[in-house]
């Protein structure tokens, strides 16, 4: 009984090294709660600049001024405002991930990270120049679809270096893209779900399943 004890924890043993090597396992759930709340008071900024109810469609239609003209204030508050909440929520992922690193004893920047980062960053790069474009030709409300597609599809992206987890949160988030997409009137409401309620309940499911 004791051999058979002694087994099972050199194969648990061998199975967290192994864990270890091949996926970056330092993301922090409570970064996730943070990265939807602060996406959820950029959406409610939006909204109270706009002075828009919450289900109210066609957000968009303030990109140009009643003379028709491109309303360039617009642009740059949304600009501001999703600067504002991206810069805000990798500070805090920065901050709560390397806490997590180094109260495991694990490395950081290791090759693990390094190709989770590389694989993430290339969709969302690619999203974001195309994102600007589209803002450029006068396209803003495809703009709120086109990040949560191009989020969807780097964490999915990603996840083969990190916690399956990701890869569920990613395919929902292109499918939200995608119904955004579809009632292009309500992207707003669907950036605020995407990014902030999902966030909110990935933050938490991961912070019970691996953190607790």
């Amino acid at each position: 009984m004791k051999n058979e004890s002694e087994h099972l924890e050199t194969l648990s043993e061998i199975r967290s090294l192994m864990e270890r090597s091949s996926r970056f396992i330092s993301l922090n759930g409570f970064a996730g709660v943070f990265a939807g709340t602060f996406a959820l008071i950029g959406a409610y900024a939006a909204y109270e600049y706009l002075h828009l109810h919450f289900f109210q469609p066609n957000y968009y239609q303030y990109s140009v001024t009643t003379e028709g003209a491109r309303n360039i204030q617009f642009y740059i508050f949304f600009l501001t405002d999703a600067l504002l909440v991206l810069l805000a929520s990798l500070g805090v992922a920065t901050i709560l991930t390397v806490r997590k690193a180094r109260k495991k004893g694990l490395k950081l920047w290791d090759n693990t990270g390094k190709r989770l980062l590389y694989n993430m960053l290339i969709p969302l790069i690619g999203g974001g120049a195309f994102c600007l474009i589209m803002g450029y030709h006068g396209f803003p409300g495809l703009v709120a679809p086109a990040t949560l597609l191009f989020y969807g599809l780097a964490l999915i992206n990603a996840s083969k270096y990190t916690y399956n987890d990701i890869r569920y949160l990613g395919l929902i988030e292109v499918g939200v893209g995608l119904a955004a997409a579809i009632w292009i009137g309500y992207g707003l409401l669907f950036w605020a779900f995407g990014f902030g309620v999902m966030h909110i309940i990935y933050g938490i499911i991961m912070y019970y399943k691996y953190e607790r």
